[in-house]
């Protein structure tokens, strides 16, 4: 399997991370697009994947998977634990209801403000911008934080007691809202610990 990624990119990482949890990182072969140069925009790329995002997962028969949610869904499924996407029905609902409110509520939330009201990845990257539509954004990704932490408040992970590709969204997201400089709220100690418990894991700290 081969990986099309650019390295240190949230959705980049939430495949890597879910690749380590699953013990498969040594089975991928990692291949690197500059997005900031716009290697995703070529057309070998493209032929890979027409939206032009990374990551895209190749397969041995020359399958390619984009979407980290579509990615994540077929490593977990190689093999049996841990599992990150739910055993039972109401588990795998749960999982990605949770995980789809991390995503939107959080990580995509955060891309939409860096890359509208900020210099995003540079004048040759960026295309349109609309920071007014980039600040209501970011208000959304801080009140999507609160909307986690309240969660947090009950149980030890986003969709219950199992980490799951819920919290690997979510860590992503605080991490890329670290790098945008979009704060996590000072009263928000349930989401602050939980980040502190996931970044030690190591999938992620190894």
């Amino acid at each position: 399997m081969q990986v099309y990624e650019f390295e240190g990119f949230p959705n980049s990482a939430r495949v890597r991370i879910a690749l380590a949890e699953k013990g498969l990182s040594d089975k991928v072969e990692f291949v690197s697009v500059d997005v900031t140069k716009g290697e995703h925009k070529k057309p070998e790329f493209l032929a890979k994947n027409p939206a032009a995002t990374v990551p895209v997962l190749e397969l041995d028969d020359g399958t390619t998977i984009a979407e980290c949610s579509a990615i994540t869904e077929y490593l977990d499924h190689l093999d049996g634990e841990p599992t990150l996407t739910g055993r039972t029905p109401k588990e795998r609902a749960v999982v990605h209801m949770m995980q789809r409110w991390a995503e939107a509520g959080l990580l995509d939330a955060v891309a939409t403000y860096f890359h509208h009201a900020t210099p995003g990845l540079g004048p040759d990257i960026k295309g349109y911008q609309c920071a007014e539509w980039g600040n209501h954004q970011k208000e959304r990704a801080v009140a999507g934080m609160r909307y986690l932490d309240g969660i947090l408040s009950k149980q030890p992970y986003l969709a219950g007691e199992d980490f799951s590709v819920a919290d690997i969204t979510a860590y992503a997201g605080l991490r890329f809202a670290a790098a945008a400089k979009v704060d996590v709220p000072a009263d928000c100690a349930n989401l602050t610990a939980w980040n502190e418990r996931v970044a030690a894991r190591p999938s992620i700290a190894g």
